[in-house]
């Protein structure tokens, strides 16, 4: 019986853009199975709730086969013994996020042994594309439609 080589990309997704697909669909070539995993995370009180989120995540990731899309609301060590899955991925785009993410894939480490944290640069286009620039742009109606997918535009506008 083959193993099945289960990872998970977890995050907020507040929403989701064109760095995370980028991502997502690098990590899926490495993995039969990437499990998008929307955080609730209420202390960074979102933009949009739990569900538009992973709505908007299952939209912008339809096209991919071996992605699914899910909300958790525990620890992500909890998660991924949940989904028997101990690979974690995570995007870096800077110094700064890699400090954050090598300390929480530490703390992750110190709560499951088994448990490990892959990290991928997002390809140059998207190095500087994050969820919380998109919300800084709408308020101003600034054009966000390069940094996110097509299929959410409306959603994203909408919410304006």
């Amino acid at each position: 019986m083959k193993t099945i080589k289960r990872a998970i990309y977890p995050g907020t997704f507040d929403p989701i853009t064109n760095g995370h697909i980028d991502i997502i669909q690098r990590a899926a070539e490495m993995f039969d199975e990437i499990i998008v995993a929307v955080a609730e995370n209420k202390a960074k009180k979102p933009m949009f709730n739990i569900s538009e989120r992973v709505s908007m995540a299952k939209k912008a990731t339809k096209s991919i086969s071996n992605v699914k899309v899910i909300s958790f609301h525990s620890l992500l060590v909890d998660l991924s013994d949940e989904l028997d899955a101990n690979i974690i991925v995570r995007g870096i785009r800077a110094v700064s996020d890699f400090e954050y993410e090598f300390q929480m894939g530490y703390a992750n480490t110190s709560l499951k042994k088994e448990l490990e944290t892959i990290f991928l640069m997002p390809s140059l286009e998207y190095a500087f594309i994050s969820s919380s620039i998109v919300r800084s742009i709408l308020p101003f109606d600034g054009k966000v439609e390069h940094l996110v997918p097509h299929c959410i535009l409306a959603d994203i506008l909408e919410k304006k």
